[in-house]
């Protein structure tokens, strides 16, 4: 039986606001045979409050941008620099449980790392994956009528001074780190290849390049 197809967008430098939008309407309107689909892109800086997000993690903004928004978990950091994949999936159609898919995201990055030499590991305590005591991945899902949007944030190559500016996913002082600074120089590009390739391989995907012709456009 061959495996189902994932369909891959890279969407470049998008805005969070149109882009969160995007999914959410990718999950209303699919149908049960639309294929899944991994979105790779950056975002401008933003500052994210998930569903259970505290104000007290969110500590000096400034001029970034604050959006509340539907996923799981708190406050978080996106930015130029920092590769974000975005899992589309009908994962009651893949039997797939979201602690599951969890997982699977945290262990494609821990192989992505392992690849480069790196030890990684995941915490049952707080999701995402760490390099040492550092946090180098923040993962956050949502999760409708079995089908998931949201996904992943891997620092590669960024400004990690707003890290400081809040507790990171909502654990005061916590360290983040990013590949520059454990001497890994891959391009975004070359991160977000080896991502999905990782990405595919533990969720039992074969990827492929969406249609040009549909867009995900998520543009304001």
């Amino acid at each position: 039986m061959p495996e189902p197809l994932l369909l891959r967008r890279h969407l470049g430098l998008a805005d969070y606001q149109a882009t969160w939008q995007a999914m959410q309407r990718f999950t209303a309107e699919r149908e049960d045979d639309t294929p899944d689909e991994l979105w790779l892109l950056e975002h401008p800086p933003v500052f994210t409050l998930g569903l259970n997000a505290k104000a007290e993690h969110l500590l000096a903004p400034g001029d970034i941008p604050v959006v509340a928004i539907d996923r799981g978990g708190q406050v978080t950091y996106h930015g130029p620099g920092q590769l974000v994949a975005y899992l589309l999936l009908d994962i009651g159609r893949r039997g797939l449980g979201v602690q599951q898919l969890v997982r699977y995201m945290e262990q494609a990055v821990i192989d992505l790392l392992a690849g480069e030499g790196i030890k990684a590991r995941a915490r049952r305590d707080a999701p995402g994956v760490y390099v040492g005591e550092a946090k180098i991945a923040a993962l956050g899902l949502r999760v409708k009528r079995g089908r998931s949007y949201h996904g992943l944030a891997l620092n590669v190559d960024m400004d990690l001074e707003p890290f400081r500016r809040i507790n990171p996913c909502g654990h005061p002082g916590m360290a983040v780190t990013q590949l520059r600074a454990l001497g890994i120089s891959l391009s975004l590009a070359e991160v977000a290849a080896r991502l999905e390739s990782h990405l595919a391989e533990r969720l039992g995907y074969t990827i492929r390049p969406a249609n040009a012709s549909q867009p995900a456009n998520p543009t304001p």
